[in-house]
């Protein structure tokens, strides 16, 4: 039987229970996200709707195929028309009873299950500030088209940059940071073409890493399978694959608003 929750310490002792397969979750517990989520229960599996990226985001996580099944059908009738997904094995056939689904494509969790490895990388990097979202948001366009970014990301303090010639070559950010659950989880990495393959990503990365094991346990984050270059770069830092999950978007988009005819003829 489904139901709400809003009670933080009734969830965080369920997400505790696979910290690294829900770091997000964990991290959307704190005061910054909590505004942005709904949660749902069905015994002791958790999802979270959450709506504070452009489209509402379901993260419906499970170890068991079962449990995640009984999980969604509690929920069909409670989803909004359109959305995107974080499925665990098992969940999507649910959902496409209801709705048409679409694909993005299977990710991995991976989780840094041996941070002496992020001593083998040199310290480098600024730590970026609101004075810089408008060239952060820049070069993300420029570098990581399709990227989303939530500028909001920036006031955690937790986004490092490294520059050359005055711009910002390489940057590693946070998705996820909650210093009262012990909690992160990295986003936003990347590289400006034209200064890949020099270990930039590998030092921003790094950097961040240890800053932020300052305040927490955990840190993950979400790859795409099929990204090998990020996979490896994440393995030598001691980031592990714990769970694999695929990427959906959910129901029909919304049709656009009809613009009125100012024109009486």
């Amino acid at each position: 039987m489904i139901r709400t929750s809003r009670d933080r310490n009734e969830l965080a002792d369920l997400l505790r229970r696979d910290p690294h397969l829900h770091a997000y979750e964990l991290g959307d517990l704190d005061d910054f996200y909590w505004p942005y989520t709904n949660w749902y229960r069905c015994g002791d599996a958790v999802a979270l709707l959450y709506h504070g990226a452009p489209r509402p985001v379901l993260l419906a996580l499970h170890r068991s195929p079962a449990v995640l099944a009984e999980l969604l059908t509690g929920l069909l009738p409670l989803l909004p028309r359109h959305f995107e997904a974080h499925l665990s094995p098992g969940g999507v056939e649910v959902l496409a009873r209801d709705y048409p689904v679409r694909t993005r494509g299977a990710h991995l969790k991976m989780a840094l299950t041996d941070p002496d490895r992020l001593a083998r990388v040199a310290p480098a990097g600024e730590v970026l500030t609101e004075a810089d979202v408008a060239e952060l948001t820049a070069f993300y366009q420029a570098a990581y088209p399709g990227n989303w970014f939530d500028p909001r990301m920036v006031e955690t303090g937790h986004y490092v940059g490294l520059r050359r010639d005055g711009g910002l070559v390489a940057v590693a950010g946070v998705h996820v940071w909650s210093p009262r659950y012990r909690v992160s989880a990295l986003g936003n990495v990347t590289t400006a073409p034209a200064y890949r393959g020099q270990g930039l990503g590998s030092t921003v990365v790094a950097t961040l890493c240890r800053r932020l094991l300052e305040t927490v346990d955990t840190v993950a984050l979400n790859v795409a399978a099929e990204n090998t270059a990020a996979y490896k770069l994440y393995d030598r830092l001691g980031f592990t694959p714990v769970a694999e999950y695929t990427e959906y978007v959910v129901g029909e988009e919304p049709a656009p608003a009809a613009v009125p005819d100012d024109d009486p003829q």
